[in-house]
C-alpha cells in the first residue's frame, strides 16, 4: 500500500462514525424494495402516504419518495449525507424524524444511507440512479490558451468549514487554476479555495461524499472537479462552478473511494478511477456513463484528459500507464518503463509530451509521435509522489525527500525549494509560472517565489471556522490598530521636531543663503571687472608692437630724410636731389603721424587697463570676503541642516509605517466585516426527475 493510498485509508476510517455508519456491509446491493421499504413501513409511511402525507411527502413507493415534497427532493442519489430523509431521520437536522420519538436503530440508519450512496437502487435489476446536471457545461469547441475572461468566485462564498478537527490532514488534493490566482485544496468533506496570491480563504465547498482525493480545474479554469468518498464504501466526483460555488454535476457510484478523475477539455466527458481498476467515463450532459475501459491490473492513481481532448491517460499501483483515445475509448499507446506505483501524471500544454512519476523515484517523459520514452531521471529519492507542467514547459514535482524541485525538459534541477515538514504529497505552478504551491503529509500548503525560492506564504487543510476567523481577525484588528496609533504618534511627534527644528533654523538658513547670494553676486562683479582687465591686457601687448614699429620706422625715414635734405641743401641747383628731398620728407611725416597714431593707443589702452585694475582690485577684495561671509554662515547652518535631514528620514520612517499599518488596518476590517456577513448558502438542488424502473 503506498503512501497516497495508505494516508486516505487512514483519514476514511476516521471519518466513518461521522458519516453513514458500519453496520451495513458496503459490498451488499441495498434496495428500495428489499431493504428500505420495511424501514420506512415501520417508522415513516404512517404520516407520509398518499396525496395527505404531511409536507406533501408521499413515501409509500419508489416513484413518489424520488419526487419529494413541498420542500423538493429527499433522496440525493449517491450522496447520504445530503439527503434530507437520512439527515432527518439520522437526527442531523431538523425537524427530527419520527417527530418526538429516539432516532431509529443504528443499523436502519446504516442501511438507509447505503442505499442512497450506492445510487438508490428500487430493486436488484435496477441500475443507479445518475444525479441530473444542473447546468449545461460542455463546449462546441476547446480554445487553447488563456480565455477571453478569467474565471474568479464573482459572489462571497461560504467560509465556514464543513468540519473543524483537532489536526489538519494531509495534502492529498490539491489544484490550482490554470488562469486565476486560485488554489484549491481537499479537506475532510471539503475543498478550500484560497487566493493564489494571498493565501486568504475565499471560500469553502462541502464535498459530503467523504474525503476528497483528487482535484482538477477544468482547462479554462471555469470548473472545479473534486474526487474521493469513503474508502471501501462509495466514491463519488463532482463538479464545481467556480463562479458561484454551486455544484452541478455530480458522477459515480463506486464502491470504493474514487482516487483519480479529470474533466475533458471540452468539458462533455469526466473520467474517474480507484481501487475497482477500471476507468469509468460520464457525460457530463446528463450524467450517465458513456464507457468502461477494464485493463489496469491494480489500483487506479492518475487520470488526465490530454489539453487538446483527444487523448486520456491513465495510471496504476502496479506501474502501468496506457494513453487511450478519450473519444472511443480505444487504446492509443501503452507505455511500459516504470517498475512501481505511477502517483501522478501531467501533459504539456500542446499534448505532444506526457510526464509522469512514481514511487520508483523517476519522471519520465512521453512523446505522442511513437509513444517513445524520450527523457527519465531521478527526482526524489524514495519515491516521485506529484509532478505538473507549467505553461512555459517547466515541471515541478514533490517527493518522499520533502524537497519541492522544479525541472526543465533536460531533466536539469534549476530550483529546489526549503524542505518540508514532512513528506512532499503535491505540487503545482501558479497560473503564471511565478510561484510554486507544495503540500505535505502535515497538512500544511506552502507557497513559494518561483524566482528565489522565498517562502511567500502558508495555508492548511483545516481551517478555523468562521467564529473562530472572526476573534483571531477581530483580535488582530485590535493589535494593528494599536500598531497603527503607536505609529501614528510616533509620525507625529518626529514631524512636530521637525517642524521646531527647521523653525529653530530658519534664521541661519536664511543668512547662509543671503550670504551664499551675497557671494555670489560679488564673485559675478569681480568676474566681470576681471575679464575687462583681460581685455585691456589683450589689446595692449599688439599695440605696444605696433608702437615700437612704428618708432623704428619713424626714426629710420627721418634720418634717411636728413642726410638727403643736407645733400640738397648743397646741392640746389640740383632738381632730382631736391625732387628726392621732397618725397623723403614726406614718407618722413607719414611715418611720424603712424608712430603718433599707435602711441595715442598705447595711452589709451594703457589707460583703460589702469582704470579696469582700479576697479578690479576692491571687487576682487569684496569677493573673497564675501565668500568668506558665506562659508561662515554655512558652517553655522550645516549641523542644523544634518539635524533637520535626520528628523526628515524619521518622519519618513514613521510616515511608511503609518501607511502600511492603514493599508493593513483596512485589510482587516474588510476581513472582519467579511466575517461578520451572513455566509453564502449553496442554493438546494433541485429535484430530480421520477427514475423509470429496471
Amino acid at each position: 500500500m503506498t503512501l497516497l493510498r495508505s494516508l486516505f485509508f487512514s483519514a476514511s476510517v476516521t471519518l466513518l462514525g461521522a458519516t453513514a455508519g458500519s453496520a451495513a456491509d458496503p459490498k451488499t446491493k441495498i434496495t428500495f424494495d428489499q431493504n428500505v421499504m420495511p424501514i420506512l413501513t415501520q417508522h415513516c409511511i404512517g404520516c407520509h402516504k398518499g396525496d395527505t402525507g404531511k409536507g406533501g411527502l408521499d413515501l409509500s413507493t419508489y416513484a413518489k419518495t424520488m419526487e419529494g415534497g413541498a420542500s423538493g427532493e429527499v433522496v440525493k442519489p449517491g450522496d447520504a449525507d445530503g439527503s434530507r430523509l437520512y439527515r432527518l431521520t439520522a437526527h442531523k437536522e431538523q425537524p427530527y424524524m419520527p417527530p418526538k420519538l429516539p432516532v431509529i436503530a443504528k443499523e436502519q440508519l446504516d442501511t438507509l444511507a447505503l442505499w442512497i450512496t450506492q445510487g438508490a437502487l428500487e430493486n436488484a435489476g435496477s441500475k443507479p440512479v445518475a444525479v441530473k446536471p444542473k447546468a449545461e457545461v460542455g463546449l462546441m469547441s476547446v480554445k487553447r490558451g488563456k480565455p477571453d475572461v478569467v474565471p474568479m468566485p464573482a459572489k462571497p462564498l461560504n467560509l465556514n468549514p464543513m468540519v473543524t478537527t483537532a489536526k489538519a490532514n494531509s495534502v492529498i488534493a490539491m489544484a490550482a487554476s490554470p488562469w486565476a490566482p486560485l488554489l484549491a485544496v481537499g479537506g475532510q468533506k471539503q475543498i478550500l479555495l484560497y487566493h493564489g496570491d494571498t493565501f486568504e480563504l475565499l471560500g469553502v465547498l462541502p464535498f459530503t461524499h467523504g474525503t476528497p482525493t483528487t482535484l482538477k480545474f477544468s482547462r479554462n479554469g471555469s470548473l472545479l472537479l473534486a474526487g474521493g468518498g469513503r474508502g471501501g464504501q462509495s466514491g463519488k466526483v463532482v463538479v464545481f462552478d467556480i463562479k458561484t460555488g454551486e455544484q452541478i454535476i455530480e458522477v459515480g457510484n463506486e464502491t470504493d473511494a474514487v482516487l483519480a478523475a479529470d474533466i475533458s477539455a471540452d468539458q462533455q466527458l469526466i473520467a474517474l478511477g480507484g481501487p475497482s481498476k477500471m476507468v469509468r467515463i460520464y457525460s457530463t450532459k446528463d450524467g450517465t456513463l458513456v464507457s468502461e475501459i477494464k485493463k489496469h491490473t491494480d489500483w487506479i492513481y492518475a487520470i488526465e484528459f490530454s489539453p487538446d481532448g483527444v487523448l486520456l491517460a491513465t495510471a496504476d499501483r502496479a506501474g502501468g500507464l496506457v494513453v487511450w483515445e478519450s473519444a472511443t475509448g480505444r487504446e492509443f499507446y501503452n507505455l511500459r518503463g516504470h517498475t512501481a506505483a505511477i502517483l501522478d501524471v501531467s501533459w504539456r500544454d500542446d499534448s505532444n509530451v506526457l510526464a509522469s512519476c512514481g514511487e520508483d523515484t523517476t519522471i519520465k517523459l512521453w512523446e505522442m509521435e511513437n509513444g517513445n520514452q524520450i527523457k527519465t531521471w531521478g527526482a526524489h529519492g524514495a519515491g516521485t509522489q506529484a509532478v505538473k507542467f507549467a505553461h512555459d514547459n517547466r515541471l515541478v514535482s514533490a517527493g518522499r525527500d520533502k524537497v519541492t524541485k522544479i525541472w526543465d525538459m533536460n531533466g536539469t534541477n534549476t530550483k529546489a525549494f526549503p524542505a518540508t515538514a514532512d513528506v512532499g504529497l503535491r505540487a503545482a505552478f501558479n497560473h503564471d509560472g511565478t510561484k510554486v504551491y507544495s503540500g505535505d503529509w502535515s497538512g500544511t500548503v506552502f507557497e513559494y517565489a518561483s524566482a528565489d525560492a522565498k517562502l511567500l506564504a502558508q495555508a492548511t487543510t483545516n481551517p478555523q471556522s468562521v467564529a473562530q476567523q472572526l476573534d483571531a481577525a477581530t483580535k488582530a484588528l485590535a493589535a494593528k490598530q494599536a500598531e497603527f496609533d503607536a505609529n501614528t504618534k510616533a509620525f507625529n511627534e518626529a514631524n512636530a521636531k521637525l517642524q521646531a527644528a527647521t523653525a529653530e533654523a530658519a534664521p541661519a538658513m536664511r543668512l547662509a543663503g543671503d550670504a551664499t547670494n551675497t557671494s555670489n553676486a560679488a564673485q559675478a562683479q569681480a568676474a566681470a571687472l576681471k575679464s575687462n582687465v583681460d581685455k585691456a591686457q589683450a589689446g595692449l601687448a599688439p599695440a605696444q608692437g605696433k608702437a615700437m614699429a612704428a618708432t623704428v620706422k619713424a626714426t629710420a625715414l627721418a634720418e634717411a630724410y636728413a642726410k638727403i635734405k643736407a645733400a640738397a641743401d648743397a646741392n640746389k641747383a640740383n632738381a632730382d636731389l631736391q625732387t628726392n628731398a621732397a618725397a623723403a620728407k614726406v614718407e618722413a611725416d607719414k611715418a611720424a603721424a603712424e608712430l603718433a597714431a599707435t602711441t595715442k593707443v598705447v595711452a589709451d589702452l594703457t589707460a583703460a587697463l589702469n582704470q579696469a585694475s582700479a576697479a578690479y582690485a576692491p571687487a576682487a577684495q569684496n569677493a573673497v570676503m564675501a565668500a568668506a561671509a558665506a562659508k561662515l554662515a554655512t558652517d553655522i547652518y550645516a549641523p542644523k541642516a544634518q539635524a533637520i535631514a535626520a528628523l526628515q528620514g524619521a518622519v519618513n520612517t514613521s510616515k511608511a509605517a503609518v501607511d502600511k499599518a492603514t493599508a493593513e488596518l483596512v485589510a482587516l476590517k474588510a476581513a472582519v466585516d467579511k466575517l461578520k456577513a451572513p455566509p453564502a448558502v449553496p442554493a438546494p438542488p433541485a429535484p430530480p426527475a421520477p427514475p423509470k424502473k429496471g
